[in-house]
């Protein structure tokens, strides 16, 4: 491992299992902090469907995407695909001799194959690249998506106390496997993806953002009949298995970026969970 790459591992936890767990165990096995470090590029490899989270926050000098053990390969994408969302400052993204500029809340989709670098506009507000990556078994072009790119849906109300707006980046292009978007919520909006649901065809990772220092988000997760929570600051990320819903409600409003990856791109293949039905 390079001196400004590193990587953990989780293994997958069956519903039993978690249902167990108590505070400490849910968040050794779900919860993903120290994503954003300084200078560093931070994954942790997933056994939830391969997929690996991370975060890379370019300094001084570039910040190249290195392979990690748990790959088995001689460079991080010869078999994988990746997509980077910007939550910091203005930086780019070099993918072999192409340089890609994001702004906060751009995406960039990486295909399989590709050798890929961060960089960052200004030291001072660095770009925070968070990266998403899943097994690919084909080759696909390199498509950088602003911010105004994404299919953007209106949903909720004040009334509910979810009223949001959804970002959908990769519905918009080709993807082997990995699916991503982004949720804004409203100020006075607390909620997301309430009634929840669950997809065993896929996981799903969440990244919470744009929460004040002093708020966090209370994220549900577990079966709909023995549920448990994990609470999040700035930042953080979760891991949801595909037999877990995966819901939050904030002491503020707040943005998260969810992604899955697993046997289809659909995005409306989900299994609804009625409020009632759930313990």
């Amino acid at each position: 491992m390079t001196d400004h790459q590193n990587f953990t591992s989780r293994f997958a936890i069956d519903p039993h299992s978690a249902a167990a767990m108590g505070t400490e165990r849910l968040r050794q096995n779900f919860h993903l902090g120290n994503l954003f470090e300084p200078g560093r590029i931070n994954l942790t490899y997933t056994h939830y469907d391969r997929m690996v989270v991370g975060g890379a926050v370019p300094l001084g000098s570039a910040l190249k995407l290195e392979t990690i053990k748990p790959a088995g390969t001689k460079t991080f994408l010869e078999r994988r695909e990746l997509v980077a969302v910007n939550i910091g400052g203005p930086g780019t993204v070099a993918v072999g001799e192409n340089v890609h500029e994001l702004g906060t809340r751009d995406m960039i989709y990486v295909g399989m194959g590709e050798e890929v670098s961060f960089s960052s506009a200004s030291q001072a507000e660095p770009a925070k690249f968070y990266l998403l990556s899943s097994p690919a078994h084909r080759r696909l072009p390199t498509r950088l998506l602003t911010i105004a790119d994404a299919n953007r849906l209106d949903l909720g109300s004040q009334e509910t106390s979810n009223e949001r707006s959804i970002f959908q980046f990769t519905t918009t292009i080709e993807t082997c496997q990995i699916v991503v978007g982004m949720t804004q919520l409203a100020k006075g909006s607390v909620w997301n993806t309430m009634p929840a649901h669950v997809h065993d065809r896929r996981m799903e990772a969440y990244l919470y953002f744009d929460l004040p220092e002093t708020a966090r988000v209370f994220h549900f997760m577990g079966e709909p009949a023995e549920t448990r929570h994990i609470v999040m600051a700035n930042e953080e990320a979760v891991l949801s298995p595909a037999w877990s819903i995966h819901s939050g409600c904030g002491t503020s409003n707040y943005a998260f970026i969810w992604a899955m990856a697993g046997d289809n791109v659909d995005y409306t293949d989900v299994d609804p969970v009625a409020i009632g039905d759930m313990r």
